[in-house]
């Protein structure tokens, strides 16, 4: 008689780290539909989930779009792009995010609507426009601004990355056959690479919702802000921050583990 092992029950499959999770989230959502306390500062912090959603989605699609363009320059063949596209990147990640963040919301935006007034100066002599004010350019708008530049040094090299990654043999090849070296990148480098990149382009947008949390130090009216200011009114400090942090942790982990699924996914399919 062959002995053939039993398999493995699904719940043997699972990782303790995952069930420990899940326990704490319907700990969570046990305590904010059963006790009134905590329903009451789930309704009140509800409201900044679409802020912080919306200034983490705008902000990253620009700091990729940014970042792509800086990846390009730094592989570019020409040295002037690539030594201020190096510059650029060193510049930008060596500055603290929340530095930075003060930075663009404090000096960089009066200057920019001074810019901005400068060049309309004719527009605005002739009262066919208004000058723009440094009230007019919105906190949200400031902290988006600032996460896109950071960002996007921090993608830049994620890019460079996976198109470095692709056989440089590959695009002797396609421009032997006659394409253009925008074809090369379009049908050649950049599918390949793409592959590489999306697991750490992933991580970065779990990384840049957490981050977002620093745009309350501007007074955005995110989770964190709202938080901050249930807080300080009612002094439920553990409560409060209690809430905070199961939000924060719905979001990340339910992104973290869609991260994980897609690289599982690319690992099945790569050639």
């Amino acid at each position: 008689m062959t002995y053939r092992p039993r398999p493995p029950s699904l719940l043997s499959r699972i990782p303790w780290w995952l069930l420990a999770i899940g326990l704490l989230f319907v700990i969570g959502l046990w305590a904010i539909t059963a006790d009134a306390t905590y329903a009451s500062i789930f309704r009140t912090l509800s409201g900044g989930v679409v802020t912080t959603l919306w200034v983490t989605v705008v902000a990253f699609v620009a700091a990729t779009v940014l970042g792509l363009v800086v990846a390009l320059a730094r592989t570019s063949n020409v040295r002037v792009l690539r030594e201020i596209a190096t510059f650029y990147v060193e510049i930008i990640r060596g500055i603290p995010i929340l530095v930075f963040l003060f930075y663009v919301a404090f000096v960089a935006a009066p200057a920019m609507v001074g810019a901005f007034n400068w060049l309309m100066a004719p527009l605005i002599g002739w009262g066919w426009m208004e000058p723009a004010t440094v009230r007019g350019f919105d906190f949200v708008w400031r902290a988006i601004f600032a996460l896109t530049v950071c960002y996007s040094a921090f993608i830049a090299e994620i890019f460079r990355a996976g198109i470095e990654a692709v056989g440089r043999g590959q695009l002797e090849a396609a421009r032997s056959l006659g394409l253009s070296r925008w074809q090369c990148f379009r049908l050649v480098i950049f599918p390949q690479a793409l592959r590489t990149i999306l697991p750490p382009l992933g991580n970065d947008f779990v990384s840049m919702v957490k981050d977002s949390a620093l745009v309350s130090a501007l007074g955005v009216q995110d989770i964190t802000q709202l938080g901050k200011l249930s807080a300080s009114s009612s002094f439920l400090f553990f409560e409060t921050y209690n809430v905070v942090a199961f939000l924060y942790l719905t979001m990340t982990i339910s992104l973290s583990l869609l991260v994980r699924l897609l690289e599982r996914y690319l690992d099945r399919n790569r050639p």
